[in-house]
């Protein structure tokens, strides 16, 4: 069932249940444009579209997340909008919902806008209505604020030229870790032609960057960079297969970021959605999994670990109980303990419990003073991991003598981890 002639409200209800499961709309790195000033405040209720995310400092902002159609030609398994799905069917004329952020962000609902869609036409039909969409916000509507787009695999490089001046992200979502998993769960997917979409962004981003060394009038192109998703749990690979993906996509394509999503079993009753065979039979999302790869995720980008370090073939897969950082110092005790007062940046970083902040106060704060452990942990160090890996000035709260041990008392102090920040360990 197809209509554009649907009141607003309940197309806002239908495309953004339909844009729930994309991960990857976090606004980390825009220093935003000039925005107008948003009215509101205390107590209203959270429009439907509306998801909170979070900066790269930590700022939970709000951002209107909703599908620009939610038709598409794609028959991927694990998503709600698949073609077999008999699920209501409608789309936003660009007017719409260009008129829709601008109400939302002048009554202070939203802070940016995350714009995607469902493959409806070809490649290039679908990227022409979000580049107008974004257009007509920033040059007709004077809006300022963050705009995060969804590249579509397969347009052409001037549409994706384009897109990276209205928008401050691009995304391109690569969804399952290998070709084999794509073929069976979304055959009308490409890999390459996924990367090749990661691939043009990067180039045009670094050919910009270049030209606006050269001329200061050179516009910004996607100045928060690209990010993608990886679904969990969905196909059959392990932690190790995911981790090494995300480090080689940080190294060729310079992501900004890796989003993991656990795959969450659909609904199917009175939803109008079939089960498909080709999924896994789980009764909720792998929410620790996830929460451990984001962890894993962390060390590569400002821990400096490698994929290689993180897991190894005969250890393919995350540690529930505790976090990877720990469970790679576990597993070379034969590094620690390390003198906070003598070790670098690069040594400090590799304790359990001392985080890149905590590091960098640590050798801002012993250039002038002697440490204590209690004044470490006003430096931010979680005192409850770091002690089985350090000394101070040669002194141990706990030695790092046995595995089995330190990890039976931090397992018992974590739990299933998803309490834990993260950021600090």
């Amino acid at each position: 069932m197809y209509s554009i002639y649907m009141d607003l409200a309940e197309k806002i209800n239908i495309l953004a249940f339909a844009a729930k499961y994309d991960a990857s709309c976090a606004s980390s790195g825009s220093e935003g444009r000039a925005s107008g000033s948003g009215t509101g405040g205390l107590g209203y209720r959270m429009p439907a579209g509306i998801c909170h995310s979070w900066t790269g400092d930590g700022r939970c902002v709000s951002l209107l997340k909703v599908l620009f159609s939610n038709v598409c030609r794609y028959d991927c398994a694990y998503c709600v909008n698949r073609a077999s799905n008999d699920i209501p069917r409608t789309a936003f004329t660009v007017d719409e919902l260009v008129n829709l952020t601008i109400e939302f962000y002048r009554r202070n609902y939203i802070e940016g806008l995350f714009l995607s869609s469902g493959i409806f036409a070809d490649p290039d039909i679908v990227m022409e209505q979000l580049i107008k969409t974004a257009k007509k916000l920033r040059t007709e509507a004077g809006y300022g604020g963050y705009i995060h787009m969804k590249i579509i695999p397969g347009t052409g490089d001037a549409y994706i030229k384009e897109a990276g001046l209205w928008a401050d992200r691009l995304s391109a979502n690569i969804e399952l870790p290998t070709d084999k998993s794509l073929r069976h769960l979304a055959p009308q997917k490409s890999g390459k032609v996924i990367l090749g979409a990661m691939n043009d962004v990067n180039s045009t981003s670094l050919q910009y960057a270049e030209d606006r060394r050269r001329i200061r009038a050179t516009p910004s192109f996607a100045p928060s960079g690209q990010s993608t998703q990886l679904i969990v749990g969905a196909s059959e690979e392990d932690d190790r297969q995911i981790i090494h993906l995300s480090g080689a996509l940080y190294k060729k394509y310079n992501l900004k970021r890796v989003y993991y999503s656990a795959f969450m079993p659909l609904e199917t009753k009175g939803r109008g959605l079939s089960k498909d065979s080709r999924l896994p039979d789980i009764s909720g999302p792998p929410l620790v999994r996830e929460h451990r790869l984001y962890q894993a995720d962390w060390l590569l980008r400002f821990y400096h670990f490698s994929s290689e370090e993180i897991l190894s073939p005969e250890n393919p897969f995350l540690d529930s109980q505790i976090d990877p950082k720990t469970a790679w110092a576990l597993h070379h005790l034969d590094r620690f303990p390390i003198e906070i007062h003598s070790a670098d940046y690069e040594a400090l970083l590799r304790i359990p419990g001392v985080g890149a902040t905590s590091a960098r106060r640590i050798i801002e704060q012993r250039r002038s003073r002697s440490l204590t452990f209690e004044g470490l942990k006003r430096l931010g160090v979680v005192i409850k991991r770091a002690r089985y890996f350090m000394t101070l000035s040669g002194s141990f709260l706990d030695r790092p003598d046995d595995p089995k041990r330190i990890r039976r008392l931090i397992a018992d102090t974590d739990g299933a981890g998803l309490q834990l920040p993260l950021f600090d360990f």
